[in-house]
């Protein structure tokens, strides 16, 4: 059940029982945290979100029976895009990372992470709309180096998308960015609104991804 003196509702989707209980009971012990519902996988996190039990946030690991971690993520963007994922795997590879985050994931964190890294995760992804650690984001840079997709064709950007981009891809919250750029937050959501359309993301760190893949921001 819900804690109405908790700002933030978690669901933790994992299919091993004791990490996903010890997961519930570290999430429930953070400040403004609390755990809505937990699942053993996506078939059984849907059956509960139809029944009304919709989190702010979904702790998502990858590896599932049923429904895993990819399908889960895709299913909440089409149904509940404002329900953010944070991605918590074993798998630490560049390829698992980018495929989540092009789902829709918020952040991806690796279950070796330590409680108070979890805890800057989870306050990043509600606060700021994304979270990579330096460990995650180096991943990110290599697959991106790597990646053999067939060009698309260029991208006209004006200054002010440019420079939007540059500070999406830092820890600042888009008020701050709205300061940091001397417009209204009203001007900040209509450049972000104006680059998802551009470049064809549905999140901030699709943003980032593209401004790191094509060097406008160096990491």
């Amino acid at each position: 059940m819900a804690d109405p003196k908790k700002n933030y509702q978690v669901a933790v989707i994992d299919d091993h029982t004791l990490m996903r209980n010890a997961l519930a009971r570290l999430v429930a012990s953070f400040d403004g945290f609390g755990v809505l519902f937990e699942a053993n996988h996506g078939k059984e996190m849907v059956e509960k979100m139809k029944q009304h039990l919709i989190p702010d946030l979904v702790l998502l690991d990858i590896n599932m029976p049923e429904m895993d971690g990819y399908e889960t993520a895709k299913w909440l963007f089409k149904h509940y895009p404002q329900v953010k994922i944070l991605a918590l795997s074993m798998q630490n590879d560049e390829g698992s990372i980018i495929r989540m985050l092009r789902l829709g994931a918020k952040g991806y964190v690796t279950k070796n992470v330590n409680p108070e890294e979890l805890n800057v995760a989870l306050n990043s992804v509600m606060k700021k709309d994304f979270y990579l650690s330096e460990a995650i984001t180096g991943k990110v840079i290599s697959g991106l180096h790597a990646d053999i997709e067939k060009p698309i064709d260029p991208i006209v950007l004006n200054d002010k998308e440019r420079e939007f981009l540059r500070y999406a891809c830092t820890e600042l919250t888009y008020k701050d960015i709205a300061e940091k750029m001397s417009v209204s937050p009203r001007s900040v959501d209509d450049y972000r609104n104006t680059l998802f359309e551009k470049i064809k993301v549905h999140t901030r760190m699709g943003l980032a991804l593209y401004a790191i893949r094509n060097k406008i921001v160096e990491v």
